[in-house]
């Protein structure tokens, strides 16, 4: 893989993109060979922002503050550690000639946005059309929830929920919607409340079949 200095490629290429790009089955510290810091150096960096803020980290409200910080990165983040192809890797051929669109709808999502670290929370919606096999329904939502728990930009996101879906089951099309509130956007910056971003991504018969994506999108209708 390429190098990770910065000056070795365009300055617009992120990265995590690029890692991405070549595997979407592995979590990125395994992709980019990330080496970890200590949970005492993380709970040291999370004193150190509390100081930064103006206030005493070592006042008593304060006192279990990083230690409770890094615990709840543990399980926001832990789609780093996580690999949605094993998740996929199960499947049924016994579905008794069935044909037709698979859709999970109202897939909470909950991510945390790679350019501010605010979080940005909705719904998912996910479909794909089998060939010979088909995965178990909570294995859907569960790469949703892998994919969440990471860095995210919702457009990325979007495409990583395809891709891997694409990859593991090779199915005759897949569709994926996100509409989502960035925290980003409504508690800072331009403070626009009530505002949803809204992101999709279709690939083989959905793309190709509009009758069959107008299916689908209606489908995510309330």
């Amino acid at each position: 893989m390429d190098s990770l200095d910065p000056n070795s490629r365009p300055h617009s290429e992120d990265p995590l993109t690029q890692a991405l790009a070549q595997t979407r089955s592995k979590g990125f510290s395994e992709i980019l060979n990330v080496e970890r810091p200590s949970k005492e150096e993380a709970m040291a960096a999370v004193r150190t922002l509390l100081a930064w803020a103006g206030d005493d980290p070592t006042r008593e409200g304060l006192i279990d503050t990083p230690k409770r910080v890094v615990e709840a990165y543990d399980e926001w983040f832990s789609g780093y550690q996580a690999d949605p192809a094993k998740e996929l890797s199960r499947t049924f051929e016994d579905v008794q000639g069935y044909d037709d669109m698979v859709m999970l709808r109202h897939i909470d999502v909950e991510s945390h946005c790679e350019h501010h670290m605010a979080s940005f929370l909705g719904k998912a919606y996910v479909a794909y059309m089998p060939t010979a096999k088909v995965v178990g329904i909570s294995k859907i939502a569960r790469v949703v929830e892998i994919f969440s728990k990471r860095l995210q930009t919702q457009e990325t996101l979007t495409k990583q929920i395809a891709d891997a879906i694409e990859q593991s089951l090779a199915p005759l099309g897949v569709a994926v919607l996100i509409d989502a509130e960035h925290q980003c956007m409504t508690t800072r910056g331009v403070h626009h409340k009530n505002v949803t971003t809204v992101t999709t991504r279709f690939t083989g018969v959905f793309k190709s079949d509009l009758a069959l994506q107008d299916r689908f999108m209606r489908f995510c209708q309330p």
